[in-house]
């Protein structure tokens, strides 16, 4: 409710103005019936024509009137619905970026994606409380003063008997909030597991498991049904109850002030005006049942939009929630170190050294991983940076100078110069002159087209038709794995971090682009320090130390050579399918054997 609050907050001139419209349109459809009861008494019954004329008008007025309150009170409710669909996305969008990847820990991306696709909606339709809702409330209360000035029963009737409705719509609507709550949760699991599905297609159709797949999708798609005709089964109950319960009330209001009528307790035409108001109570009692409904699952909604915003970047090893107990790893604040420095993972026992190419070859790729997250701080963990705690350092400062590249990473839409990170020129700024724009697009070009060779990349933007300007669809598809692997390791590159941690940066390259990728590299990291996570022969040989990381633990250190000869685990893990000649043999800079 609060996130409610905050989003009326965010535009209180424009809900007040909702509010005053609302509540004028509202007000004003109980002027027809006063206006018709006058032309019936006045008019009719008293055989004036120009009376009846002169009412006739003031109806004619009022619909004039009316259509354009109700047509400002429509716009206004559509700028205020559409101001909190953008501002719950743009609050949404910072706070998953700023999470970063404590995001898919912590939850799965159906998740994400259905409180971004939908619930945004469904809370911004709850605004329409503060419109019409807040006139419905006033022209109740109107309409019960007019009819208590005409017969106090009828007012006692309707004061009565519109809390009665909201009795008997109470029950349902709490029903359905427990209904709904379930089957969100539910949706935003079978909507992470399509997109699983769909990302590895082409694998599951490799090993024969797409079957499978879509049986086992086929399957919770039927469970979910079944809660989903639970959740229609009462809105059905809500909707019926909205049309029918107020028609019953207007029934029984109407026969009693028709039976006033016969005994001469009222006019004919107040029994018109009698009719016309309890008509009309039927619009604003519809508009408060059918804000109640979209309230309860306004604040379903909230919460799921809540539960993403308490996530906390930091927090990666508790709760993630305001008052969450502090995590006893976690060291106070400290400074990063000001030169580069050391990291050290104590779990492990490896020591990443300053300036230095660095090869791991792990036996267990999650131990890779999980090495990885603790040097690139993902993880709360012991390890250290320059002698202090790497947890305790401003988050901001390691993600600036500190990347870890994942070979699978993802790859957002956009021209190739984008998914590599660079805008060609925009550095100028707007003030900045043609030649000098020109200049720095040059400039920039040059580093991306070196980032392109160290990665053995130059190809794939030689291959688009209009090169680094080319659009790429969401994931590049449209490149093979190893372009994109490739495109993957330039971008890393272009980054120029202090530390660069690569997993499996050639794992989906052939042999020959390998060996070029590893001289490459080599030189575009020169006295920089870099953490190569891979079991390549051809890239731990360019290495300046080797570590073999063993059940957890470095197990042994030295160039690959070194390993090779005195370490058989070793050998045996980065030989694959080649022999021990096979290791030792020497590629040039091109990946060419002599």
């Amino acid at each position: 409710m609060r996130y409610l609050w905050w989003l009326v907050r965010c535009q209180p001139w424009r809900v007040l103005r909702g509010s005053l419209i609302g509540s004028a349109w509202m007000i004003g459809l109980s002027v027809r019936p006063y206006l018709i009861a006058r032309a019936v008494d006045d008019g009719l019954r008293g055989r004036d024509t120009r009376a009846l004329a002169l009412w006739v008008a003031a109806i004619v007025v009022a619909g004039l009137g009316l259509s354009y309150l109700g047509i400002m009170r429509h716009r206004t409710m559509t700028f205020i619905r559409e101001d909190a669909k953008a501002r719950s996305a743009a609050v949404l969008l910072r706070q998953l970026s700023r999470i970063g990847a404590v995001l898919p820990r912590r939850v799965a991306a159906g998740e994400v994606a259905t409180v971004g696709g939908s619930d945004i909606n469904w809370v911004a339709e709850v605004l329409t409380l503060t419109g019409p809702g807040f006139g419905a409330v006033v022209a109740y209360a109107v309409i019960a003063v007019v009819l208590w000035s005409i017969s106090p029963l009828l007012a006692l009737c309707v004061l009565v008997g519109v809390p009665a409705v909201g009795l008997v719509v109470g029950p349902l609507l709490r029903r359905l909030e427990r209904a709904e709550s379930i089957y969100r949760q539910e949706q935003g699991a079978l909507t992470a597991r399509s997109g699983d599905i769909v990302a590895g297609l082409r694998v599951l159709a490799g090993v024969g498991g797409r079957d499978l797949f879509a049986r086992r999708y086929a399957a919770r798609s039927q469970e979910l049904l079944a809660k989903g005709y639970r959740v229609g089964a009462v809105n059905s109950w809500i909707d019926a109850a909205t049309v029918a319960i107020p028609g019953l009330f207007l029934a029984a209001v109407v026969w009693l002030t028709a039976r006033m009528a016969v005994n001469g307790t009222i006019t004919i035409g107040e029994l018109v005006a009698v009719y016309g108001y309890v008509a009309t109570l039927t619009v604003p009692v519809w508009f408060l049942l059918e804000g109640s409904h979209e309230l309860i699952r306004g604040r379903v909604a909230a919460r799921r939009i809540v539960a993403l915003l308490i996530l906390t970047p930091d927090d990666v090893g508790g709760p993630g929630r305001r008052g969450a107990v502090p995590d006893p790893r976690r060291p106070e604040a400290v400074a990063a170190p000001a030169h580069p420095a050391d990291l050290h993972d104590p779990v492990t026992g490896l020591t990443v050294r300053v300036g230095q190419l660095t090869g791991v070859a792990a036996d267990d790729p999650a131990a890779a991983v999980a090495l990885a997250d603790r040097l690139g701080r993902y993880v709360v963990s012991g390890a250290t940076w320059g002698g202090v705690p790497l947890t305790g350092v401003a988050l901001d400062e390691v993600r600036a100078r500190i990347l870890v590249a994942d070979h699978d990473s993802y790859l957002f839409a956009g021209t190739l110069r984008e998914v590599l990170g660079s805008h060609g020129g925009e550095p100028g700024g707007a003030g900045t002159a043609v030649d000098d724009d020109g200049a720095a697009r040059a400039a920039d070009d040059d580093r991306i087209t070196a980032a392109l060779r160290a990665a053995s990349a130059e190809d794939v933007a030689d291959a688009l038709p209009a090169g680094l300007d080319t659009p790429l669809d969401a994931r590049a598809r449209t490149l093979s794995g190893g372009q994109r692997q490739r495109v993957r390791l330039a971008r890393a590159l272009l980054a120029e971090p202090e530390v660069l941690i690569l997993l499996d940066p050639t794992s989906a390259v052939d042999a020959h682009t390998e060996a070029r990728i590893a001289e490459r590299l080599r030189l575009a990291r020169a006295g920089r320090t870099t953490l190569v996570l891979a079991t390549s022969p051809l890239l731990l040989r360019r290495a300046d130390l080797v570590a073999h990381l063993r059940a957890g633990r470095i197990v042994a250190t030295g160039t690959h050579a070194d390993l090779l000869e005195r370490d058989p685990g070793y050998r045996h893990l980065v030989a694959r399918d080649s022999t021990d000649d096979d290791l030792d043999r020497v590629t040039d800079a091109e990946g060419v054997c002599p």
